[in-house]
């Protein structure tokens, strides 16, 4: 059976092809929230693509929320994305 967490880097490894890409489940960090009763988990992404070049960071977060689709609603309740340009990746060292 494939993780939450692996379900979401394929994903997301398929949209964007990205450079970089890490993806944490902080579940365990909000044991007894409302998304946590209901099976739900909580996610941090970073991820680093050129598909992200010279789009704002709600683009960027819409892209995301559209290329893990119908995952957002059946398994995520709270997804924090860090979505960066290869080139503000590399100005962040």
């Amino acid at each position: 059976m494939t993780s939450r967490t692996e379900t979401i880097d394929t994903m997301l490894r398929t949209a964007f092809e990205p450079t970089e890409l890490l993806v944490k489940d902080q579940s365990h960090l909000h044991e007894g929230h409302a998304g946590a009763r209901e099976g739900k988990g909580h996610f941090d992404v970073t991820i680093v693509s050129e598909h992200f070049d010279g789009l704002n960071r709600i683009a960027r977060h819409r892209l995301v929320y559209d290329a893990l689709g119908g995952f957002m609603e059946s398994d995520i309740h709270a997804l924090r994305i860090t979505a960066l340009s290869p080139a503000e990746r590399q100005a962040r060292g």
